[in-house]
């Protein structure tokens, strides 16, 4: 049996316009997923929309159309952009589905039963676009700490969940999985935020309807993130124990931005123990892109469009450069400067520019007929002791989210297959009959090199590596027992690969 790996993204709110964010954690996750597939895991990758809440109500009435009928038109917009962006999702959830509504309505009803839900009254300052109630001091300067708009008092009869209950559970289990919040200085966020002291949790609403029901109780709609939250397992088939869940559940890793910390490292958490259900394995919270150096805002106008960016750029060095540019966990700021260098230097130099040298001397040396290698010398072994070595490192480095450092890892191996051809010099070798020999070595060494790379990049850049594996001759099927040295048969053609990525000049 396969072991399984189980990763998500957050489910993106149909309220949103999808932007760079969006495109950031859903590739990071689809790289991850197909890494892990090529390493022999049975992967589910799950993305979604969030679609209930007072905003999507709001945002359809002033439309003229009902919440549900935005909510159709939005998701179209995020399902066609993954489709673009090559995202390799086994599913896709929507909360208006009514296997979500079904998994939700259970485990409120489950909590409920239990105690840790009772009805109550809530009065406190009210944040529309966040969803969210705040204290009197937590406000700045009588606004929404978060977004810096403007409140309104409510109150209002709604069910409280027991948070401050977990407190100290919460606390003891972030204890003992030092993995479980990542990177370390969101986990240390967290600990301090929970020992400040955990209070009861609004978790309904009566002032809008656009929702699911509370059970037995319907002028009450379950709160937006409480109902949110629970896709991560009503997309699995809870509460039915039998198919995905049984095998997926807990998941693997959380991907989110770091503005929803709280809620999947505190909220989720304390609902699942009042559940009874296994916690996931790892929250993983990543960094904000600013753009020129300036916040993304609707008001500045300097949303960053992934649709536009690919209609430039290409999908891949789209999907390249936002995984090698920030290391994954901190901020990082969008420039196409930034991008169009990536592009020339690392894309059109580096691994374009290896791939058509190597090939090209395939095809004119040996009129694309991979050649067996010989005894290997010190040079040779030291370019296979690399490129063999990169692969465990990729695979710790994986584990670790560190995507930057992976990607940097494989360049490494780039950069030896470079300086290899200048050191070996096959157009020298070429000229002397006496140095065949050498020649048909130093030749297989640098395509077995660039299939090994370009095996594992297929996780990060997939119609890249095809193409570039296709001129290789390389027909299997990527696998970990792949990914050692010695698979690339002599006798295997090799044709002239044109250029992966072209410079782009001005």
């Amino acid at each position: 049996m396969k072991p399984t790996f189980y990763v998500t993204t957050p489910i993106y709110y149909v309220n949103d316009v999808p932007h760079i964010g969006h495109a950031y954690t859903t590739v990071a996750a689809d790289v991850l997923a197909r890494y892990k597939r090529l390493m022999g895991f049975d992967v589910y990758f799950l993305t979604g929309s969030d679609e209930h809440g007072q905003k999507v109500e709001k945002a359809a009435t002033t439309a003229g159309e009902t919440p549900l009928e935005l909510a159709d038109r939005v998701v179209k917009r995020f399902q066609a952009l993954w489709e673009r962006l090559g995202i390799s999702h086994n599913d896709f959830i929507r909360t208006t589905q009514e296997r979500h509504k079904k998994g939700v309505t259970q485990i409120f009803t489950d909590i409920l039963e239990k105690g840790d839900i009772y009805l109550g009254e809530y009065e406190d300052w009210y944040c529309t676009p966040c969803e969210t109630f705040w204290t009197e001091t937590q406000l700045i300067e009588g606004r929404c700490p978060d977004c810096n708009r403007p409140v309104e008092k409510l109150k209002e009869e709604s069910y409280f969940f027991r948070m401050s209950k977990y407190q100290e559970q919460l606390l003891a289990h972030i204890d003992a999985n030092p993995d479980f919040i990542q990177p370390k200085s969101k986990r240390n966020e967290i600990i301090s935020f929970v020992k400040e002291g955990l209070r009861d949790l609004s978790v309904s609403r009566t002032t809008f309807s656009w929702g699911i029901p509370v059970p037995g109780n319907e002028k009450h709609i379950i709160y937006v993130w409480f109902d949110a939250l629970t896709n991560y397992i009503t997309a699995l088939g809870y509460p039915d124990e039998t198919g995905n869940y049984g095998r997926y559940w807990p998941v693997d890793v959380h991907l989110i931005g770091k503005d929803i910390l709280r809620f999947h490292a505190v909220y989720w958490p304390t609902f699942l123990m009042a559940a009874g259900l296994p916690l996931p394995k790892k929250v993983f919270a990543h960094g904000w892109w600013t753009v020129e150096g300036q916040k993304m805002s609707k008001s500045l106008q300097n949303v960053v469009e992934p649709n536009m960016l690919i209609d430039k750029y290409g999908v891949d060095a789209v999907r390249y450069f936002l995984l090698r540019e920030v290391p994954f966990g901190l901020d990082g700021d969008f420039s196409h400067t930034a991008l169009v260098q990536r592009i020339n230097s690392d894309l059109a130099n580096d691994i374009g520019n290896l791939l058509s040298r190597s090939t090209a001397m395939a095809v004119k040396y040996f009129d694309g007929v991979l050649p067996a290698p010989a005894e290997l010398t010190e040079m040779d072994t030291a370019l296979k002791t690399r490129t063999v070595e990169m692969i465990s490192s990729v695979d710790r480095l994986m584990d670790e989210m560190a995507f930057s450092k992976a990607l940097q890892a494989i360049w490494e191996v780039i950069s030896a297959g470079n300086k290899y051809i200048d050191d070996a010099a096959p157009w020298t070798l070429a000229k002397d009959p006496a140095q065949r020999e050498r020649l048909e070595t130093v030749m297989y060494c640098l395509l077995e090199s660039q299939r090994m790379v370009h095996s594992i990049l297929s996780a990060f850049m997939p119609t890249t590596a095809a193409k570039a594996l296709c001129s290789l001759g390389w027909k299997e099927e990527i696998s970990r027992d792949s990914l050692v040295w010695g698979e690339l048969s002599a006798g295997t053609t090799i044709t002239k690969a044109e250029a992966l990525f072209p410079r782009i000049e001005g």
